[in-house]
């Protein structure tokens, strides 16, 4: 195996009753630890690289280090740009050698989400690209109370069917409740809406800002027909958490510190395979 289109794979899971994570990143040490992972749980995943490293000096450099090491990868590895902000930001993506594309149009109005997404989709085909799209706003977690704990900003399911008919999109990512980084609250899917969603179309659907919902809750959404969950910030806060404690050893190296970093997402990216059930799937 080795780098390749999510779309395959995504088929897979939905026929399979599992989620392919997109674990997101944007150092090596992480990285490592992604990779790391899904050799040892032979599981296929998405490595994320969100739109603002693009504009990075470095974008282009991170993600040639992350296609060598999913072409050398022995599990199904692809590269998604992750909330690309534009149709300029996706195009650069896939010539910088990401194998597809996240478009995030979930603030515009529904025709223009239409409009722009439709624009990305032929350009991604051209070239053998898979594209997401979101409908609906998943926002941040710090602001939960006020919109996702309200409901406020979930995927109509009465556009679901017109966008992805409208757009040709190959995945989509759904607002049922969760939120992007810590939660202030109690994250609360609406499984119900899921099944709605579910029901009105066939693509493979999205679950973002995973990070903070519980085993139980990614399983019953998996079960809904989630077939991709991005995850990010339960791996940082990880990671954060051994630095930490590891700096406050007496007289600790830099390799003490950051090699922490690897040993987290290695070990919460295995944790979340398993709980994805992904694990053995390659």
């Amino acid at each position: 195996m080795t780098l390749v289109s999510a779309l395959g794979e995504l088929k897979k899971a939905q026929q399979g009753g599992y989620a392919v994570p997109c674990f997101d990143t944007f150092e090596m040490q992480g990285t490592r630890g992604i990779f790391a992972a899904l050799e040892s749980r032979r599981a296929p995943g998405i490595i994320g690289l969100y739109t603002r490293l693009l504009d990075e000096p470095h974008g282009r450099a991170l993600t040639q280090f992350v296609r060598v090491m999913a072409e050398e990868a022995t599990v199904p590895v692809s590269i998604m740009l992750d909330h690309g902000a534009s149709f300029e930001h996706c195009v650069r993506a896939l010539t910088f050698g990401f194998t597809d594309v996240m478009y995030d149009g979930s603030k515009l109005s529904l025709e223009e989400n239409v409009a722009a997404t439709r624009q990305i989709v032929q350009a991604a085909h051209a070239v053998g690209a898979a594209v997401e799209a979101e409908l609906g706003h998943v926002g941040s977690g710090s602001e939960y109370q006020e919109f996702g704990g309200r409901g406020q900003g979930f995927t109509d399911p009465a556009a679901v069917e017109r966008f992805v008919a409208a757009t040709g999109v190959d995945a989509l990512a759904v607002a049922i409740g969760t939120a992007h980084g810590q939660y202030a609250g109690e994250p609360r899917l609406d499984l119900a809406l899921l099944d709605e969603i579910r029901r009105r179309v066939e693509i493979p659907l999205v679950l973002h800002g995973g990070s903070g919902l519980s085993d139980a809750q990614f399983q019953a959404a998996i079960r809904g027909g989630v077939a991709k969950i991005n995850i990010f910030t339960n791996l940082a806060l990880e990671a954060t958490r051994r630095v930490a404690q590891r700096a406050a050893q007496e007289r600790p190296s830099f390799g003490d510190i950051t090699e922490p970093i690897r040993e987290a997402f290695q070990d919460e990216c295995a944790r979340f395979l398993d709980v994805f059930l992904a694990s053995g799937r390659s």
